[in-house]
């Protein structure tokens, strides 16, 4: 099976989706916290940086109920385009 690139759009969308799990996690270990959601630190890593910029919604609902998001405030965040790429 061919994958089809990512649009810019959904490259944007996982960065901002890295960011928020980022800053979620805290002060927390990126290994306490993959390890917790049931995924490896590898994975989150690539979350984080964005370089996954479309995990599996599993993994998404995993890590934002170890990080204390709701699914509703992960959404939200991830949705709402950055002025910076809106007025680039």
């Amino acid at each position: 099976m061919v994958r089809l690139p990512l649009s810019p759009d959904e490259l944007a969308r996982g960065r901002r989706l890295g960011a928020l799990l980022r800053r979620a996690r805290g002060p927390r270990s990126m290994l306490d916290t993959a390890l917790a959601a049931g995924i490896s630190p590898e994975t989150l890593r690539k979350i984080e940086t964005g370089r996954i910029a479309t995990p599996a919604f599993s993994t998404i609902a995993a890590v934002a109920g170890v990080v204390g998001l709701s699914l509703d405030a992960v959404w939200a965040e991830v949705s709402e385009p950055d002025l910076a790429e809106t007025a680039g």
